[in-house]
């Protein structure tokens, strides 16, 4: 009996055509699913994870004054290790005086989700606050996660009556949003702040204090507002004016500390302001040297509010400082001024940091900055928002992938229809489809990757 292979690329080219357009019908057609649950005996105290369908999800943003919105696709990995996270703090956020309720929705599935919300990467959490919806940034980890969220729920100027309730406030407020505490303040001083930036910042008043918190807190005079970054240590202090905007300008200014550290969680930070950022770039960011540099910048930024200075080790963020860094010789550190996008500026004699007398170089900097002696350059790499954006993986990006590997695979399978010769071979079917499990078990060697 003889078996044709001749006949067999035909097949497969019309296999691989009726797959692709049956993928491409797929993603135009409209999910139209009903929702299989009503929302109707879900209370925000139930504890549990909603699995939502576009038909209810508008209806369950309605319902709930706080609700935490995880749009995932089930082929994600990340998402997979995020489910747990979620399912163990559902019962501590529905046990919160004013409950956070957590969901979930499937936008692999519900394919018209992901413009309605501006969903581009998987996971992408959104918190829901009356309705209104904010990108959720914060940590994952279920611990973290419930501390973040309490945020959220809680007053906008906390009343503080002792160091007692001083002390508490800060541990419960966490190290993930700065922390602002008046000291003999008015609450009416930061009650539109507080509601401003409510999801920027930590804000509270205290009324009642001994002369030891002001010892803790570094204060000397009365009222004083203070501005404490958990994360990193710091604390700076206000004493006014107390009115226009100098109470507003000096809570923005401190949203960020001295001197930030860049790594690929801190970039976010900068979205949000417009300042110009005095990035120092040095070979290790941990070693004693760097460090000293460290201390001089904190110095420089104290003097300078209206610039964010910002340092990065190579070692540290390779892939981040070849945007600035053009070759391997380049001496280090080094100075410039970046606009946070794609332009940054080098000043005239002064852009690399020698070891000796580093303060007084700093100094030179930033004054050759502010005379303008300075030359425009463009990094090497997409700007801010685009390499913040990269550290995700995009929805229409995987999508046009997909498409390209079935035109790929298209046009390999019309090659083999047309170039290869008729062949016969002689064997029974199934001996022929063992040769070709063998063959085939033999080319594909297990998959370790992750999503």
């Amino acid at each position: 009996m003889t078996f044709s292979f001749h006949a067999f690329p035909s097949r497969r080219l019309r296999a691989v055509i009726l797959l692709s357009l049956l993928l491409l019908q797929i993603s135009e057609i409209p999910c139209t699913f009903s929702a299989s649950s009503s929302l109707e005996n879900f209370s925000a105290r139930d504890g549990k994870v909603i699995e939502l369908e576009e038909s209810n999800l508008d209806t369950a943003i309605a319902s709930f004054d706080y609700i935490l919105v995880d749009f995932y696709a089930p082929w994600c990995g990340h998402c997979k290790r995020l489910s747990p996270e979620l399912d163990a703090a559902a019962p501590v956020l529905s046990g919160l005086k004013e409950p956070v309720v957590i969901a979930k929705i499937d936008v692999d599935k519900y394919k018209r989700l992901a413009d309605k919300h501006n969903i581009d990467g998987f996971p992408t959490l959104k918190l829901f606050v009356h309705g209104v919806a904010m990108e959720y940034h914060g940590p994952r980890k279920a611990d973290l996660l419930v501390r973040f969220l309490k945020k959220f729920v809680s007053p906008d100027v906390s009343i503080l009556d002792s160091d007692a309730a001083i002390h508490e406030f800060i541990e419960a407020a966490g190290v993930s949003f700065p922390i602002f505490i008046g000291f003999g303040l008015d609450e009416s001083v930061l009650s539109d702040l507080g509601r401003k930036y409510k999801k920027k910042a930590w804000f509270s008043v205290a009324k009642d204090f001994s002369e030891d918190a002001m010892v803790s807190y570094d204060f000397d005079n009365v009222p004083a507002l203070v501005g404490i970054h958990p994360s990193f240590n710091e604390r700076n202090l206000f004493y006014g004016p107390f009115e226009g905007k100098f109470v507003e300008d000096f809570v923005k200014q401190n949203f960020l500390p001295l001197v930030v550290p860049i790594n690929s969680d801190t970039l976010k930070l900068f979205s949000d302001d417009d300042r110009k950022i005095v990035l120092t770039i040095m070979e290790d960011e941990n070693d004693d040297d760097s460090q000293k540099l460290v201390k001089l910048l904190k110095g420089a930024a104290s003097a300078n509010r209206d610039l964010v200075f910002a340092y990065v080790g190579v070692k540290q963020f390779e892939d981040f400082t070849d945007s600035f860094v053009s070759d391997k010789k380049t001496e280090l550190p080094k100075m410039v001024i970046w606009d946070g996008n794609e332009e940054y500026f080098t000043v005239i004699d002064c852009e690399v940091i020698l070891k000796e007398d580093q303060g007084t170089q700093i100094t030179k900097f930033i004054q050759g900055y502010r005379e303008g002696r300075t030359v425009p350059k463009r990094i090497n790499a997409p700007s801010l928002m685009g390499y913040i954006k990269s550290l995700h993986i995009g929805i229409k990006i995987t999508y046009v992938m997909i498409f390209l590997v079935i035109i790929v695979m298209i046009l390999l399978a019309f090659c083999m229809d047309t170039e290869e010769p008729p062949r016969t071979r002689s064997g029974h079917p199934d001996q022929l489809a063992s040769s070709s499990s063998e063959h085939e078990r033999r080319d594909y060697t297990s998959d370790k990757k992750e999503d």
